[in-house]
């Protein structure tokens, strides 16, 4: 096959539908227009797209693009469009453009959450087009993961009804069970192969089956695939999935996402496909996923759930095929070999006709209920004379469901007979006359469907009108819901008299995808689609079907199924709502053990195991050592300095006063600071004043709010715990910081950052290189962890206080922020002056920190110490006065460009976070060094400005208390 480069437009297709999503907020500015209207061109413009590729990739030219992300770890985003994914992305694309367009009628452009409506809906576009395209199992588990979370939000759409509510938690809670088992599988491929690139473990795929790890990577990867497509006993959650807007579920529950666990199972069926563990499962999975469903469908009395179970019934018919198709396999290099391949075949042309007959009745069913206010079919008939266009798309749309004449469905039905019939006929695995199974249940589920389908078209629209059970006078439905349902309809014909239509463009190639890795050179197929095929037993038992199929509709209306209520016991739905109360039943009795609402115990469980966990590592390493001789000798100022430091750390628990308290760890703080300096160390010790000057700040005022310090008698139970958790807290951290310095078994790596802290990186100031570029990930998710603390601490203080009201319920007299001013003239007069000189200095700091002392941190808790000293001196008001910003948002832009400067690397075909630096001659300033490190410690400055304020201000007084 060859492979053409095509990257800008291949990740345009996944990244087009999450950018749109992020701007459909700003469609509240537009009140007149529909939201649809602005979502629609893209789906519509891709698939178009995508059907231009056709001729390409019919003729072998495939569509590959890749980059580093993740190399250390083997996690490209490489990008893949085959056969098999052209097959999926015009589904997911021409099926989406559809919903969509049907959605706008659907759903009121004043409906409630119209605009997240559309924002998941295109989420989950774009994390669909993942899965199909990505050639990495880790990227395509990230978008998998990434459909689970986004079609829980739509089925959760109307989330004020719990039954809303409990659909999208069994669907999540069921198809995040089977991702995590498959992210399993996929590491096990990874160990065996040393890869997570699709094709490349597809290339050595023979080798694969001498590993131990084999089997269970099989297993695990078919329990995503079986969870993720509702086979059986998966497939609870799709019924209870039918509470989301019908659009979703024309969209999610019969083209799309219920589709992901088969283009898995065809995906790596070259892997696995010479298994007979592969066949079985598969293949058996399929046929009592079928039969189950299509009986359960028979007696659902409301349209949606019959059309659930419905899917469940086709989705194990694509699946069983898929197995049998595996068979090939078996005989590659044979002429048998092709005869198998016919089983891949059905599968594939039945997912098309799948997405196009229960697409539109999926639609029918939201006219009917958009119509009459009801699916209940026991209120529901004489609809034909009412609605003959909704009937005509009906009746299309099950008679090709059932497998009828003239529609595609009764072709692909015909296969898939052909291919239970032809499994029959070779004795694979020595299995005997056990092959005779798999043409009689197939032949079993066929009438159910039969059934079922009946049950669709004759008792909504035969009989008579029940009016009095109908909340409002049914009528035909508008143009604009109609047009969608009879484009798909269309299709269903189309297929059926032009099936070469699709057979040799969309087929074939997804055949060759699926079957190059697993039959031999020599062995070659054409897809043949014909709608005679003569007297043939397939015939005959289509025509059996219909006989036994009448004969079972006329026993149903006489047994009135629909009035039988199932008891709930016994059921697998009762299996899965027990487990769920028993786990949680089981957690709460364990939280409520050890999450007793007292800090002092939860400090001990955290120390406890630290000093346990820890202390047993050292013991039991043998090659630990905590030689002290090679460490140099202290000199007078050291030792003075930890004198002094010794002192102030005994003298905290001895305060009579939380100031005192306070100062006293503060001292310890700045007796670090000056260590620093004695070591020469000035950004460590800048950093530590700093934070120390605005950590006793920080604690000055969360105590304000707590009661005066009451020194009280303990017992020495209560003392002693304390004692013995302190005393071992010291050793182990002691005792690990000689071992450290006293084993190691590796070179110190700082001789590394030294050499090659300008060589690879333009700096000469190595701590600032260290943590904007060789360690940028831990910076950058540091300063996410300050930003998300910071607003949870903004959150609870607001959310927590009434306006006015301290943490002790006693309302501020006056203006809170006044408590922290000072009335010094002196203290007033000369802080105007230092806070110019600090702020200036701070910004000294962030440029000259990439050769010299400073940096983005540093500079920030500089600019942010100014800030407090202002604030101390005149009060919090005067801050907000002086400078009127939301610090918040602050905090917001600072993180914005810092991953913007990472993610800047992409573009140059870099790994995230790559910065590049070069010297430039510009005027006045001469020659001078310009790096992008500076932008991301731009980010790293306005970040950290943005927490520590937020912070100060929040719990200081927030201006929104004293109001």
């Amino acid at each position: 096959m060859k492979e053409e480069e095509c990257w800008t437009v291949l990740h345009l297709v996944i990244l087009l539908p999450f950018v749109l999503a992020a701007f459909i907020p700003l469609t509240k500015y537009l009140p007149r227009f529909h939201v649809g209207w602005i979502v629609l061109p893209l789906p519509a413009a891709l698939f178009l797209y995508f059907l231009t590729r056709i001729p390409s990739i019919q003729a072998g030219s495939n569509l590959m693009t890749s980059f580093s992300w993740m190399p250390s770890l083997g996690v490209d985003i490489t990008l893949y469009l085959d056969g098999l994914s052209l097959l999926f992305v015009l589904l997911i694309t021409g099926m989406g453009a559809l919903v969509v367009l049907y959605s706008i009628y659907y759903l009121s452009k004043h409906s409630e959450g119209i605009r997240p409506f559309y924002m998941y809906l295109l989420m989950f576009m774009g994390a669909m087009l993942g899965v199909v395209l990505s050639d990495n199992l880790m990227v395509l588990y990230g978008f998998w993961e990434l459909t689970s979370i986004s079609s829980f939000l739509l089925i959760a759409f109307w989330h004020r009804r719990e039954r809303s509510r409990y659909g999208a938690m069994k669907s999540m809670l069921i198809t995040v069970f089977g991702g995590l088992a498959m992210f399993a599988g996929f590491n096990l491929l990874y160990v065996m192969t040393g890869t997570y690139s699709i094709r490349e473990i597809v290339a050595v795929a023979g080798s694969l089956p001498g590993y131990s790890m084999f089997i269970p990577a099989m297993l695990l990867i078919l329990l995503g695939a079986f969870t993720k497509s509702a086979q059986f006993p998966f497939h609870i959650w799709l019924p209870d999935a039918m509470e989301a807007p019908t659009p979703v579920s024309a969209y999610l529950h019969s083209a799309t996402m219920v589709k992901a666990g088969i283009y898995l199972v065809a995906r790596l069926t070259p892997v696995f496909a010479g298994q007979s563990g592969w066949f079985w499962l598969v293949s058996l999975t399929g046929m009592v996923t079928l039969i189950y469903g299509a009986f359960k469908a028979i007696n659902q009395s409301d349209l949606k759930g019959l059309l659930a179970y419905s899917t469940i019934s086709q989705l194990g018919l694509i699946m069983s095929l898929l197995g049998l198709g595996s068979a090939a396999s078996f005989f590659a290099g044979k002429e048998e070999a092709v005869f198998y391949t016919m089983a891949t075949t059905a599968a594939l042309f039945h997912l098309l006709n799948h997405a196009v007959f229960k697409g539109s009745l999926f639609m029918v069913v939201g006219i009917i209920d958009h119509e009459t206010g009801t699916r209940d079919l026991r209120k529901l008939g004489g609809l034909m004379s009412l609605m003959p266009i909704t009937f005509s798309v009906a009746l299309i749309g099950a008679f090709s469901m059932a497998g009828l004449p003239p529609f595609s469905g009764f072709l692909s039905k015909e296969m898939f007979f052909t291919a239970m019939l032809n499994i029959r006929e070779f004795d694979i695995l020595n299995t005997g006359s056990w092959m005779g199974i798999f043409p009689v249940a197939a032949w079993l589920a066929s009438v159910f469907t039969f059934v079922y389908s009946m049950i669709l078209v004759f008792k909504t629209f035969g009989g008579k009108l029940q009016k009095a059970k109908l909340d409002k006078m049914p009528h035909e439905a508008p143009l604009g819901l109609l047009l969608s349902p009879v484009m798909l309809v269309s299709l269903a014909v189309v297929f059926a008299f032009f099936p070469k239509l699709v057979s040799n463009s969309l087929i074939e190639p997804a055949m060759a995808s699926i079957h190059n890795g697993v039959l031999a050179p020599e062995d070659t197929f054409e897809v043949s689609i014909h709608f005679w095929h003569g007297w043939t037993p397939e015939i005959f038992m289509t025509i059996g079907v219909i006989a036994a199929g009448v004969l079972l509709y006329r026993s149903y209306s006489r047994l009135r199924v629909l009035d039988r209520k199932p008891s709930g016991r016994k059921t697998l739905n009762h299996l899965y709502d027990g487990s769920l109360q028993l786990l949680e039943r089981g957690s709460k009795r364990l939280t409520n053990a050890y999450m007793t609402g007292s800090n002092r115990h939860y400090l001990l469980y955290i120390f406890s195991f630290f000093i346990i966990a820890l202390l047993a590592a050292l013991i039991g390493e043998p090659g630990i050592s905590f030689g002290m001789d090679h460490y140099a000798p202290l000199s007078l100022y050291e030792t003075a300095v930890i004198a002094v430091m010794l002192l102030a750390a005994f003298a905290v628990p001895f305060a009579k006063s939380r100031v005192s308290a306070i100062l006293f760890t503060g001292c310890v703080g700045y007796m670090v600071t000056l260590l620093f300096v004695i070591f020469r160390a000035p950004d460590l010790a800048l950093t530590q004043m700093m934070i120390e000057t605005v950590s006793v700040i920080l604690f000055l005022l969360c105590f304000r709010y707590l009661p005066k310090l009451k020194k009280e008698k303990e017992r020495l139970r209560f003392k002693l715990p304390n004692l013995i958790i302190a005393l071992g807290v010291g050793i182990t951290t002691t005792l690990i910081a000689l071992a450290a310095m006293g084993s190691s078994p590796f070179e110190p790596i700082s001789e590394f950052f030294l050499k090659e802290s300008y060589n690879s990186a333009g700096g000469k100031n190595v701590v600032n290189v260290i943590l904007v570029d060789f360690r940028g990930f831990d910076t950058l998710f540091e300063i996410m962890v300050l930003g998300i603390a910071s607003m949870a601490i903004y959150g609870l203080i607001h959310l927590r206080m009434e306006p006015g009201q301290t943490e002790s319920g006693k309302v501020h007299s006056g203006n809170s922020a006044l408590r922290l001013r000072s009335n010094d003239v002196i203290l007033q007069t000369m802080s105007k002056g230092i806070v110019l000189i600090i702020l200036t200095f701070s910004l000294y700091l962030f440029f000259a920190g990439h050769n010299h002392p400073g940096g983005g941190f540093i500079g920030a808790l500089m600019t942010s110490a100014a800030l407090v000293l202002m604030a101390v001196a005149f009060g919090m008001d005067t801050v907000r006065k002086v400078l009127p910003v939301n610090y918040r948002l602050i905090t917001g832009v600072g993180l914005l460009i810092a991953i913007v400067t990472a993610s800047g690397s992409f573009i140059f075909n870099a790994p995230f976070l790559s910065h590049a630096f070069g010297h430039f001659q510009l005027p006045i300033l001469g020659d001078t060094e310009l790096a992008t490190a500076v932008l991301f410690d731009l980010g790293v400055y306005l970040a950290v400005v943005g927490v520590t304020m937020n912070i100060i201000l929040s719990i200081g007084g927030d201006k929104q208390w004293n109001s």
